[in-house]
């Protein structure tokens, strides 16, 4: 009789301290299944996008006889520009002239990319490579850019003169939903080394019908007198061919 009352008494231990650890195994889980949730929702800062630390930069545009030739032997002088401080960043081609190129190169000293342009090295590569015109050098310090990832390869470059880069440029930002309104979303904001009046403008084209319209409309030119830009822009519309 003793031995089974010590035997039941074993079992009913026994029992207990499984019933324990199954409560226990149960709690850990529920603990880990809520740390998971939690961590599933956290949610990441959006990437900041906008450079506004001023960068100097070299464009030239000309004409080549033969595109893929030329782009052939661009590649191949890699080494005279990286010489001279320089960092391919685009080329495009025109629009209207597939044979028109636009060169954007990104430059450690704008000075040394100033006295590179004039390098009769240079310009024996590019009759090698087959440019047909006079190169026309822009020497800027962008101001502002966006390296957000857009869809359109489209670009319009303008360059204008205003009466003074400030208040150009204030008024400028306060026309950007107008612009993305009529298909054009801003890319680069640069202006010339040595005078800040002389602006240089990269924007990208979404909508073309809306872009081409919104050049020639009203609206744009009373937002270019109230920017104090002088004149009529000078624009050059390109495709973007290669990115490096």
């Amino acid at each position: 009789m003793k031995r089974t009352s010590f035997a039941c008494l074993l079992f009913l231990t026994a029992s207990f301290f499984l019933t324990s650890c199954n409560n226990d195994a149960s709690d850990e889980k529920t603990t880990d299944d809520t740390t998971s949730t939690n961590t599933s929702n956290t949610t990441s800062a959006p990437v900041n996008t906008i450079v506004t630390t001023p960068e100097s930069m070299m464009v030239a545009v000309h004409k080549v006889a033969d595109f893929d030739k030329w782009l052939a032997s661009y590649e191949a002088h890699d080494s005279l520009r990286v010489a001279n401080g320089l960092r391919s960043y685009v080329v495009g081609r025109g629009v209207d002239d597939p044979n028109t190129v636009l060169v954007a190169v990104k430059a450690n000293d704008g000075k040394k990319a100033q006295a590179f342009s004039k390098d009769p090295n240079l310009k024996a590569a590019m009759q090698k490579g087959g440019v047909t015109s006079t190169p026309t050098f822009y020497h800027n310090i962008s101001e502002w850019q966006d390296t957000a990832q857009i869809s359109t390869t489209l670009r319009s470059m303008s360059t204008f003169t205003v009466k003074d880069w400030d208040a150009w440029f204030k008024s400028f930002q306060e026309g950007k939903q107008e612009r993305i309104d009529n298909g054009i979303v801003d890319r680069v904001v640069s202006h010339d080394m040595d005078d800040n009046k002389k602006v240089s403008l990269v924007t990208a084209i979404t909508d073309t019908a809306k872009a081409h319209a919104y050049w020639k409309s009203d609206m744009l030119k009373q937002r270019r007198a109230a920017g104090g830009v002088i004149g009529e822009p000078k624009r050059f519309v390109f495709n973007i061919a290669k990115r490096y």
